[in-house]
This record gives C-alpha cells, sequence and structure tokens, in this order.
C-alpha cells in the first residue's frame, strides 16, 4: 500500500491487514470445501463436509474483504486524481483476474466434463467481468464479488473526479447509508442494489471510516456515522443471510454478527500496529498471494479433485492441493500485492449440468 503523505505511518502498521485478508480467504475457502460443495450443494465429494459445522460461516470472509477494501481503497485515493486512481485499480486488478479465469475455463474445457462445462462465449463474456449482464454465466462464482468492488472503485473515482471526496465524506456515507436503509426497508430494488450497492455497502462504509480514524480523527461525527456503518453492516449481514437459507437454514444470527463485530475491532485494532515480528517479504508475499488464491481455489479445485475421482481418497486430495497452492504463491511473487477484491460467494459459479440453476448472492 502507498503511505499516507503527512501521517508518518510505519508501513508494517498497514501491512496487518494482509495478515487479515488471508484470515478471511482461509475462511471462503473452508465454506466452498467444508460447507458449500460437499454438504450444501453436493458438487463436490472430495472435501470434509465434517466441518461443516463451523465452514458454513466461512462466508463471511466477503465482507470482511469489503470492509478492507474500504479502508485501502482510501487509503491509496489519497494525493491521487480520478484517472490516476482508476489506472491504479486496473493494473492491479483486472490483468491478475483475466489470467486466473483464463486458466479455469483452460481446465474445465480440459478436465470439467462430465461435471462441469464451459464455452468460448461464457469466457468471452467473463473478460468483462461483469457476465451476467451479457446474460451469461460466471465462470467461477467467486466473481460476483468482483463486480461489488469494480462497481465501488467506480464511485470512488466518480467522487474523485468531482473533487467531493475526501472532503465530503461525511455526507458521502451518511447518504449512501440512508439510501442502502430505505431501498432494504422498502422496495429492495435489485437495479439499485446493484448500482449503490445497497446489500454491502455499511462494510464499504465501515472502512472508509476507519481510515479517518487510521488518520486521527476522534470528533463526535465520525464515531456516530462509524456506528450507524456497522450496524447497517451487520443489519446488511443478516439480511443477505436469505439467500444461504433458502437452501440450508442452519445459520445462527448471533454467530453471524459476532464475527463480523469482532473483524471490525480486529481490523481496528490492526491499523494501530507499528511493528510486525514478521519479515516484511513474507507479509509482502501474503498479500500478494490473497487475491489469485481467491480467484483459483473453488472452481479448478473442484475441477481437477473431480477429475482426479469423484471419489479420491483425502490423502490424495491433500496432496493436489498443495500443488495448487503452490502454483498460487509462484503467482503471487510475480505480483504487486493488492487489495481484497473477493471475492466469493454466488450460487451461480458454473455450468454444472446438475448443480445451481440461478443466481444468487452467497
Amino acid at each position: 500500500m502507498r503511505q499516507a503523505t503527512g501521517q508518518g505511518a510505519d508501513l508494517a502498521r498497514v501491512q496487518v491487514l494482509d495478515l487479515l485478508r488471508l484470515v478471511a480467504v482461509m475462511g471462503v475457502i473452508l465454506f466452498h470445501y467444508g460447507f458449500r460443495g460437499p454438504t450444501a450443494f453436493n458438487v463436490t465429494h472430495v472435501a470434509v463436509p465434517e466441518l461443516a459445522w463451523i465452514a458454513r460461516y466461512g462466508f463471511l470472509g466477503v465482507p470482511i474483504f469489503f470492509i478492507i477494501s474500504g479502508f485501502v481503497i482510501a487509503y491509496s485515493a489519497e494525493g491521487r486524481t480520478a484517472t490516476t486512481f482508476a489506472i491504479a485499480r486496473f493494473s492491479r486488478i483486472y490483468l491478475c483476474f483475466l489470467f486466473c479465469m483464463t486458466l479455469t475455463f483452460t481446465a474445465l474445457l480440459a478436465f470439467g466434463p462430465p461435471h462441469f462445462e464451459t464455452t468460448f462465449g461464457q469466457w468471452v463474456a467473463n473478460i468483462f467481468v461483469a457476465a451476467t449482464a451479457l446474460h451469461e454465466t460466471y465462470i467461477d462464482s467467486a466473481y460476483w464479488s468482483l463486480v461489488v468492488e469494480i462497481t465501488f472503485y467506480g464511485w470512488i473515482t466518480i467522487l474523485l473526479a468531482a473533487k467531493v471526496f475526501p472532503r465530503r465524506i461525511d455526507a458521502i456515507i451518511l447518504t449512501w447509508l440512508s439510501l442502502s436503509i430505505t431501498n432494504e426497508l422498502t422496495a429492495d430494488n435489485q437495479i439499485v442494489s446493484r448500482i449503490f450497492l445497497t446489500d454491502h455497502c455499511g462494510f464499504f462504509a465501515t472502512g472508509l471510516l476507519i481510515y479517518e480514524l487510521y488518520r486521527g480523527r476522534r470528533d463526535v461525527m465520525l464515531q456516530c456515522l462509524l456506528g450507524l456503518s456497522v450496524a447497517t453492516a451487520l443489519f446488511q449481514a443478516l439480511h443477505n443471510l436469505r439467500w444461504l437459507r433458502d437452501r440450508d437454514n442452519v445459520f445462527d444470527d448471533w454467530i453471524v454478527a459476532s464475527v463480523c463485530v469482532v473483524s471490525i475491532l480486529l481490523i481496528i485494532a490492526a491499523t494501530r500496529i507499528r511493528r510486525l515480528p514478521i519479515n516484511s517479504s513474507l507479509v509482502f508475499a501474503i498479500g500478494g498471494v490473497t487475491y489469485p488464491l481467491y480467484l483459483l481455489h473453488q472452481q479448478l479445485g473442484y475441477t481437477i479433485l473431480e477429475w482426479i475421482s469423484p471419489v479420491a481418497s483425502r490423502p490424495r486430495c491433500c496432496h493436489l492441493a498443495r500443488h495448487q497452492r503452490a502454483i498460487v504463491v509462484d503467482l503471487a511473487l510475480c505480483r504487486t500485492p493488492r487489495p481484497a477484491a473477493d471475492k466469493t460467494i454466488s450460487w451461480r459459479c458454473f455450468r454444472p449440468s446438475q448443480n445451481a440453476r440461478r443466481a444468487q448472492t452467497y
């Protein structure tokens, strides 16, 4: 991350967020391999369904990514124009996405049938990231959250061009949260939701305001807005459970709320840590691995594991998983660490002949 101008902040103080990103992506992996695939959707039989009791809450890694993203974007936008910000976001996000998406597509062609199917048209639609806008499904369901991230980046770019961000941050967040709450409690219009991210804005707003705390603000207005943002985030986390409960009503509202609150407190604490007892190169590598790991872990992993054998032994699967992680690490070492783009869970993930038929969030 770029160091905040005039704040004298130690880079290691912000790098702690890279460790939290890794925890978040591991939670998502646990969800996909310990609950969603083997238990909820019978996508693959090579995971560990015995972990379903805890893995079911791994989807909360996604909103954690959104909070961190709010902080990171406020951090990286400081001192930049709309053009330089947009170019920086594109260079950090898109090329890695294109590589990982094409790699997954190639694996689906080679090893997917009969469990998983894809087409050249689907690959072309996914080049534009928002494949569903072109009436195609995502090659990997993780991409839905990337669309959310890019929409967030787009709004920040517009606000930078209008020269109101971050100068009018309080008014921006208050307006955004008010619009979100109004939409969620009344019409729940999906067009409004997609454009203004009314299902997720509480998490992004919390991250933006944590950055204000990081810069030294302590006024009452900030504290009130942060409280409102956290309350909105909790409401949205519980509201979004409706998609999961369509499939399996096994989620405890109190656990979901508790995980969100603890995660927010950990992120705030992470921004206050000035020294890490870890080699900076290792933290750099961890920051680099989270994004490609998120993009590759699910559909590519499902495809390869099913190709090996739908009833493959766990030791054999673990051996393959180690190889997959090694590939991701090699990729990460060739790139700059990126803010979390996760990131993850839609039921419309691929074109399986007998799996997920309709697109849903989470």
